[in-house]
């Protein structure tokens, strides 16, 4: 059938509303893009890049010569990893025992989880208990504060309370216990939420920039959004203390070094995400939906 004239208009409009939504979220990382490329003699004066004012990898150059920004990508690349791995089955662990209904207690455990949601220590608490266990200025203190979220474990719960309980009650007749039926079967059937929950915790590490502020008096043990956050607030300053050869530095100006710096610092996570879109997707679904 076909449609009528009012919903031709309607369709019309409803195209026109997401290439403009499109446009509006896309030029930004357009013009960074754009920006970190150009010319920084030609960039002095600001505007609107739709493409490069001259063209230039100075400003690549003069990141990948900052001895901070490598030190950030190191801290990051370890507070990432190990937290995205820990925090990823820590969680499953903690959700597999909560969706069994026969663990004595859990309705006491699963309302303590949910109380974290509503209430937390505070900052000054955190930081007291952090320095208390001298972890101040370690991997310790960046990673093990955000290692787990009462969200990505109710969202595993809703997953796994969705899983076929005859698949665990026939392994149990094969002679599996609880910690094989979780590493042999429930992990293997849980990727969807894995995936997910990993790269929720993943982004999280990437974007810290609180926990350096925090528990990291040592500029070796900035993450690298602390890293940033000190080269775009001082960038003449941070540019000339980074390391970075001096025919280089003759070649950037703040502008192009703070696009440049952005862009390198997105780059892998979005590298990463079209590689888990489907489980992401997939495992959001269904483990908001059963439960």
């Amino acid at each position: 059938m076909g449609m009528t004239r009012g919903e031709k208009w309607f369709m019309s409009a409803n195209v026109l509303f997401f290439i403009v939504l499109m446009v509006i979220m896309v030029y930004p990382f357009w013009y960074m893009i754009m920006g970190s490329l150009s010319d920084s003699s030609l960039t002095a004066d600001g505007g609107l890049f739709l493409l490069p004012a001259g063209f230039s990898f100075s400003a690549y150059l003069a990141v990948f010569q900052n001895v901070s920004i490598l030190s950030g990508f190191k801290v990051t690349l370890i507070t990432t990893v190990a937290g995205a791995f820990l925090g990823t089955f820590l969680s499953a662990a903690m959700a597999y025992a909560l969706s069994k209904k026969r663990l004595r207690g859990q309705g006491i455990v699963l309302f303590l989880v949910l109380f974290t949601m509503l209430f937390s220590g505070g900052m000054i608490p955190s930081y007291l208990l952090v320095k208390e266990l001298h972890m101040v200025d370690s991997y310790g203190a960046l990673i093990l504060p955000g290692l787990m979220s009462a969200w990505n474990i109710f969202v595993m719960i809703g997953f796994m309370r969705g899983l076929p309980e005859e698949v665990e009650e026939a392994a149990k007749i094969d002679g599996a216990n609880d910690l094989g039926i979780f590493f042999r079967i429930v992990l293997p059937l849980s990727k969807p939420v894995l995936s997910t929950v990993g790269l929720f915790i993943a982004v999280g590490y990437w974007n810290d920039f609180f926990s350096s502020v925090l528990y990291a008096t040592n500029k070796d043990m900035w993450q690298l959004q602390m890293v940033l956050k000190d080269l775009i607030s001082n960038t003449s300053a941070a540019i000339s203390q980074a390391g970075i050869a001096i025919s280089v530095q003759q070649e950037v100006n703040a502008f192009t070094v703070k696009m440049a710096s952005i862009i390198v610092s997105s780059l892998p996570i979005l590298i990463v995400y079209p590689f888990l879109q489907k489980h992401f997707v997939k495992g959001a679904l269904i483990g908001s939906v059963k439960g």
